[in-house]
């Protein structure tokens, strides 16, 4: 050990790459277990906390528009225009 390092600097910076190892050794098996599929729990179900999603689209609705509305619809979208 280096006479101009003190134990405690030493054992800081020991300290600090275990801590850097451990947490990249961590992160390495979080990810790799994502990658491989790692989210099915053990009872084999993905996310059982989240619904199922729906196949179809959902029902499109449309209104017919009053000429006011159009009116004021297209002045509305001239303003937004010059921005």
């Amino acid at each position: 050990m280096p006479d101009y390092l003190s134990i405690l600097a030493t054992l800081g910076a020991s300290l600090l790459v275990l801590v850097a190892v451990a947490w990249a050794g961590v992160l390495t098996l979080l990810l790799r277990g994502r990658r491989s599929g790692g989210t099915a729990g053990r009872s084999g179900r993905i996310l059982s906390g989240v619904p199922h999603q729906r196949q179809a689209a959902p029902h499109v609705e449309a209104v017919e528009l009053t000429p006011a509305e159009q009116d004021a619809f297209a002045g509305l979208v001239r303003q937004l225009g010059r921005y």
